[in-house]
């Protein structure tokens, strides 16, 4: 598989499950973005490719609000969450995100809205070629925490009615940004 045709094939299936994948030209374009949809304050949690990029910085400039702290708090009434990725699997449409501080988890299922910034050369076209990406997570973090999120949260009772947003986010949304970060240790 190409790597145009991981990219599509990532979009489509996540795509199915909900999500909506947008392709950004560039930081700038993907923080306008953000600002743009977020529908309330931003918890931003400090990310390897965020910090790097000065998402916070770049999202106060943009005239958002920004939580940088205090997630437990800000978190369960923000507009939305923002967090980077460390792959993904084009298969499912999957974005995987080692999430074991505490404030990327609230970033990621707290808010009404999770938008991933994504570089695509980070995604892979399966489980399979997933492996090596875990690997390297696990010889750096033997005790990770990683976070598998296919689509918005959704849940069912026991009658099988499905509800979306009840357990975490009712949006994902997926910003691919060439250029981000190709590093699968690095979200």
């Amino acid at each position: 598989m190409s790597g145009a045709s991981i990219v599509e094939g990532f979009r489509a299936a996540a795509g199915k499950v909900g999500a909506e994948v947008v392709v950004v030209d560039g930081v700038d374009a993907a923080i306008r973005h953000v600002a743009a949809r977020a529908g309330g304050a931003i918890v931003c949690p400090e990310f390897p490719s965020g910090v790097r990029w000065g998402l916070a910085d770049r999202l106060r400039a943009a005239g958002s609000e920004v939580i940088d702290g205090d997630f437990r708090t800000h978190a369960p009434r923000a507009g939305a969450g923002l967090t980077g990725a460390n792959f993904a699997i084009a298969a499912t449409g999957t974005v995987v995100l080692e999430s074991t501080a505490e404030a990327l988890r609230l970033a990621s299922t707290l808010p009404i809205r999770h938008f991933v910034l994504l570089d695509p050369r980070k995604i892979v076209a399966d489980s399979t070629a997933a492996v090596p990406c875990l690997r390297q997570l696990h010889e750096r973090l033997p005790q990770a925490f990683l976070a598998y999120i296919t689509g918005p949260s959704r849940t069912a009772d026991i009658e099988r009615v499905l509800t979306i947003g009840v357990h975490g986010p009712k949006e994902l949304h997926i910003l691919l940004c060439e250029g981000l970060s190709d590093d699968f240790l690095e979200s």
